[in-house]
């Protein structure tokens, strides 16, 4: 799937990735094809130059506009959750630089992405399409989701929402999983919401992460 000329293939990053998939694996991620996606996707990619010999650390790493990368533990885990199979559709909220959605395509999902800010979006777009990963993108406010293609077997928020977005779980197919960190602006934790059938959901309740914001009509206000 990768466009190898795209110096994603840079021989110097290879061990790094197996090193984070490695030391993911002794975190408590088992989703094997969550690792193999990860140990494909080039995550130096997609943050700045500057940034590169830091992108196989498993931290968060700043890409402008007060947003980040997301620690590769927190995509791993939310991956995990979301179960995602080959040909299923997933809606991404918050599509920053792209690399969760490169972990969907991995996964042999069919990605619908939506991001607010307009130099992001651009960005990850232009590198998505550099890596030869097919996206559908959006530029708007994605805490109301992605009606026109609703209903989606999975959803994924990027951001921590106060609560969790009623559009979102309205745009849910049956069966269908969305994970989303909620709580305060200084911590979040995880929660997953399962249509069981129509107007019947189960709710999990996972481990507390840190998140930026989810700013829009359904989160935080900006």
């Amino acid at each position: 799937m990768l466009n190898w000329g795209s110096g994603a293939n840079n021989p110097k990053f290879k061990q790094r990735r197996q090193n984070l998939v490695d030391k993911l694996r002794k975190k408590g991620i088992q989703d094997e094809r969550v690792l193999s996606a990860i140990n494909v996707v080039p995550r130096h990619v997609f943050v700045d130059t500057a940034l590169q010999d830091r992108a196989y650390q498993d931290s968060a790493l700043p890409i402008g506009k007060k947003q980040t990368i997301s620690q590769p533990y927190t995509v791993a885990r939310q991956t995990e959750l979301l179960e995602v199979m080959p040909g299923e559709k997933v809606l991404e909220i918050g599509t920053g630089s792209g690399y969760q959605a490169a972990i969907l395509c991995e996964l042999g999902a069919e990605v619908y992405t939506v991001e607010r800010h307009k130099k992001l979006y651009e960005k990850a777009r232009s590198t998505l399409r550099e890596l030869s990963y097919s996206v559908r993108a959006k530029l708007g406010d994605g805490s109301k989701g992605w009606s026109a293609y609703a209903p989606y077997d999975a959803i994924v928020v990027t951001a921590g929402a106060p609560v969790v977005p009623d559009d979102l779980v309205a745009q849910l197919n049956v069966n269908g999983r969305l994970v989303v960190p909620v709580g305060d602006e200084r911590r979040q934790e995880m929660v997953r919401i399962i249509k069981i059938r129509e107007n019947e959901y189960e709710e999990e309740h996972y481990s507390d992460f840190k998140f930026v914001p989810l700013i829009g009509e359904q989160g935080w206000k900006e």
